[in-house]
């Protein structure tokens, strides 16, 4: 949700989202995120590669994925019960990107960029269960 809405992090701007799939849930649902940020371009696709609804997904990114500071990721996500509260996991890995431009804000700003998202999903995730 928060790389379709603009913030700072974004530098103001926000990526569109498209589903390629069918699915929209599941294994092998796909989709595409494209736009702008200051003028650099960002178009990439991920497809889910585990679920189990409601508690784990899974997904990275597939084919030439243009990312500003990153060339690939995979995230994957757990919630379960626990001492009557729900208990959230959350992760990123990631390549850094392949251009000496993109290395250096890789950098600079990567583990930043994925603490902040990872903050993000966390929140959205508390928002709607």
């Amino acid at each position: 949700m928060h790389m379709s809405e603009s913030s700072m992090m974004m530098m103001g701007s926000k990526l569109k989202l498209e589903q390629l799939s069918t699915n929209s849930t599941g294994v092998g649902a796909k989709f595409r995120w494209y736009g702008k940020i200051i003028g650099m371009t960002m178009d990439f696709s991920e497809t889910v590669t585990k679920w189990q609804s409601p508690k784990i997904k899974e997904w990275d990114t597939v084919g030439e994925a243009k990312i500003i500071i990153m060339s690939w990721y995979r995230m994957w996500f757990e919630i379960a019960p626990y001492e009557n509260k729900t208990l959230a996991k959350i992760s990123i890995s990631y390549l850094p990107p392949n251009e000496w431009v993109y290395k250096i804000l890789y950098f600079f700003f990567a583990n930043w960029y994925c603490n902040w998202c990872l903050n993000n999903m966390l929140n959205d995730t508390k928002k709607n269960i």
